[in-house]
């Protein structure tokens, strides 16, 4: 079984009930866990818990963690797998001959980074925070654009049926009018149908620019569908 908590594209982090029943289910139908938990540092709301340290799953889970969302390194491909001993040695072989090893350079910056404590993870966080609160205070003024509260990750999750189109119909026509892109909620599946995915990476300015015009034209579109 494979989970991503903080998750990509909701923001939704699991909770301890939550990890429970998939620990449970672990337990009881004998499955591994691969758990990505690259987004840990990005919590907004509650606490990120790991399923590994729950009873019972620590020799059968797998936990995927990236320098990309942690410490915002997302160009050196630097990551890393924690679980059992045995089925390390086997993951050492599968990437021994697939990508041979991080250049030196890389790996020299991934231990500073890591050796550094917290404070440049909450670095790296903090803008990311930041625009999450700025996003929340400004769709609370219009009631077109709906939002999935995001708890982590650098994402928002925005629900646009309001227009009467797809997210990927929305999204098409964002771009090719206001050159403003964003992901269509269905590229993740059909449960996400009528939504897009907003990336909080832009600076402050241009994010909350960008975040208006995207309420407004949605506002216009869904005028439009109200009219016909």
């Amino acid at each position: 079984m494979l989970i991503n908590t903080p998750n990509n594209p909701t923001g939704v982090v699991y909770s301890r009930e939550t990890l429970t029943e998939i620990a449970d289910l672990c337990r009881e139908r004998n499955l591994w866990l691969i758990s990505d938990e690259v987004y840990d540092t990005q919590v907004w709301d509650g606490a990120h818990l790991s399923p590994r340290a729950l009873p019972g799953m620590a020799d059968r889970t797998l936990v995927v963690g990236s320098m990309s969302k942690s410490h915002a390194m997302t160009g050196s491909r630097c990551g890393w797998i924690v679980g059992p001993e045995e089925a390390i040695e086997h993951l050492i072989n599968l990437a021994t001959h697939t990508t041979y090893g991080v250049p030196g350079f890389i790996q020299d910056a991934a231990s500073f980074a890591l050796t550094a404590g917290d404070e440049l993870e909450q670095e790296a966080a903090a803008p990311f925070r930041r625009r999450r609160a700025l996003a929340m205070q400004d769709l609370a003024r219009q009631n077109t654009v709906g939002l999935i509260p995001a708890q982590g990750a650098m994402y928002l999750m925005l629900d646009i049926r309001a227009t009467g189109q797809s997210g990927e119909d929305f999204a098409n026509a964002l771009l090719d009018t206001h050159a403003i892109a964003v992901m269509p909620g269905e590229s993740f599946g059909q449960a996400a149908a009528g939504h897009v995915r907003v990336a909080m990476t832009i600076d402050d300015d241009r994010f909350a620019a960008a975040l208006q015009t995207l309420c407004d034209f949605a506002a216009r579109l869904a005028g439009q569908t109200a009219a016909e």
